[in-house]
């Protein structure tokens, strides 16, 4: 249902789309001789199994949220075992994202896709049998380490194997499954709990990979063609050590300072990571210079458009996730909420997202870049009913003017994610698909763990020893203040991507013209 679905969607113009031939070497593993009607079918086939995986990372990375207070219960889970439990897995992530796409391009990225789908599978198995906080911990940071690995196969699966006119189509449904992974957490996960299936408790959210993961693989075994970059690149292991190393720099201070008071060892780490980082960015240009293999494509940055869409990308996660987690402390532990009852909450965003981006590609289609800006502003119109309604209502704030809030959220999210994944990746060539997909996704998770590090700490400053529900009401009012400031900043970056989009197509345009005025010109007349 789910395939018929969207090959009946009629294709999604991102005009930023670059219409250079794929010089990609892709063959499908079921037969190279296929036609180009059979190979077409079985992309098609083949991206909800890819898309799969996606929700399954996204899915584990929030469910947890709504498992809190039973691990506190079952495992007896202190609140450094709790940021550890949530913030390890992002950072475990993030940390391997950028070597995760090079693996890609290194060994394949239908062979790294089942590699990591394999491992995160078991190690989904391993946080499901924890019997203390810091095995937890420790599976989970692995269970992040191997999604690192499968997850940037996705992006460049679908950049390398889909013709250039239908990428745009397949890179939406990418992005309605980032966002609606999230919120499938909080609700399914809450329904999980309430059903305790089979007595397993919170275990079940790890459980569930199981039997998803073993059908993917399967699938993917049977879809996934063999797409590579062309090329063997190195992988530049000083590379690695030096970009992992000032992304963790930076990351365990976010992660921990907070719960630690902020303590001077965190600012020696967040000042350090900037010379790391900067040394890391030199080592990566001198390989370059020296006809080396990097780890990061830095002539990527040369685009401005790549630039502004990672800008974007990088406020709304930040904005995103930050502000979820606000509104799950409110709903549970301020205002006595079950799992279930949170996680229904927020139902409307879900529903309402997948309704927005299938309706709104005919809108995408005609009016471009305009339709990210009413998104944005629709979302902002969300996160102030929240904060309208807390300054109103306090701990009182009634579930109509809740609901209405994660509706409107769920309809702007919903026009903005299908050009979100879009505007950075627009222009990238194939060969440098696994590199962008790293790249972006490492940033929209840097940007996911430092807006839960910031609005969480304007959070929970603002609640201070607070415990009832108007003093968590005062602190999500002020949270939803500074999480509008983001989404009205996102909100001018569009218009940034927009100028920038325009530059380049008529860059593009001028550049068309001049190669082909030699032949096509008409030669002067002779006196």
């Amino acid at each position: 249902m789910i395939i018929e679905l969207i090959a009946d969607i009629e294709p999604m113009t991102v005009e930023l789309i670059t219409n250079e031939e794929c010089a990609m070497s892709t063959t499908d593993t079921p037969g190279a001789t296929d036609t180009p009607a059979a190979t077409d079918r079985r992309n098609w086939r083949m991206l909800p199994v890819i898309l799969a995986a996606f929700f399954m990372y996204g899915f584990d990375g929030n469910v947890v949220n709504v498992t809190i207070p039973s691990l506190q219960a079952d495992l007896n889970a202190g609140q450094a075992a709790l940021e550890l439990i949530v913030g390890g897995y992002v950072f475990a992530y993030a940390a391997g994202l950028v070597l995760g796409g090079r693996l890609g391009d290194l060994f394949g990225y239908r062979r790294m896709f089942l590699a990591g789908m394999a491992s995160f599978t078991v190690a989904s198995v391993l946080c499901g049998l924890a019997q203390n906080p810091t095995q937890l911990v420790v599976f989970r940071m692995l269970q992040g380490l191997t999604a690192a690995g499968m997850v940037p196969q996705v992006l460049a699966l679908i950049t390398s194997t889909f013709p250039v006119e239908q990428r745009p189509r397949a890179l939406a449904w990418f992005g309605v499954t980032g966002g609606l992974s999230g919120i499938c957490g909080q609700v399914l996960g809450g329904l999980l709990l309430v059903s305790d299936v089979f007595g397993l408790g919170w275990r079940v959210i790890f459980f569930v990979n199981v039997p998803v993961g073993i059908v993917v693989i399967a699938l993917a075994l049977r879809l996934l063609p063999t797409a590579t970059s062309g090329r063997r690149p190195g992988l530049d292991g000083i590379g690695v050590l030096g970009i992992s190393g000032s992304l963790a720099l930076a990351l365990v201070p976010l992660i921990l300072g907070r719960e630690h008071g902020w303590p001077v060892w965190a600012w020696v780490l967040l000042v350090a990571s900037v010379p790391a980082m900067t040394a890391a960015l030199w080592w990566e240009r001198r390989v370059a210079r020296t006809g080396g293999q990097p780890l990061l494509d830095l002539t990527l940055f040369r685009s401005k458009v790549f630039n502004a869409g990672l800008a974007i990308n990088a406020a709304f996660m930040a904005f995103f996730t930050s502000y979820v987690f606000v509104l799950s402390l409110l709903l549970q532990t301020g205002l006595g909420f079950s799992a279930l009852h949170a996680g229904l909450i927020f139902a409307p965003t879900a529903v309402l997202a997948m309704v927005a981006s299938l309706k709104g590609k005919g809108l995408v289609a005609k009016y471009g870049l305009q339709i990210l800006t009413i998104g944005s502003l629709i979302t902002a119109v969300s996160v102030l009913v929240t904060a309208v309604g807390l300054q109103a209502q306090g701990g009182g704030i009634t579930q109509p003017v809740l609901l209405v809030s994660t509706a409107l959220m769920g309809i702007g999210n919903g026009l903005i994610l299908p050009s979100l994944i879009g505007a950075p990746m627009a222009g990238v060539k194939p060969a440098q698909a696994g590199i962008a997909s790293g790249m972006l996704s490492t940033t929209q998770q840097f940007a996911s763990v430092t807006g839960v590090a910031v609005l969480g700490a304007i959070f929970f400053a603002k609640l201070g020893d607070g415990t009832g529900a108007d003093a968590y009401a005062s602190a999500t009012e002020l949270a939803a203040w500074v999480a509008l400031g983001v989404i009205l900043v996102m909100t001018a970056l569009v218009t940034v991507l927009a100028r920038a989009a325009a530059a380049s197509a008529a860059e593009a345009a001028e550049q068309a013209r001049s190669d082909e005025a030699p032949s096509g010109g008409v030669a002067p007349a002779k006196a």
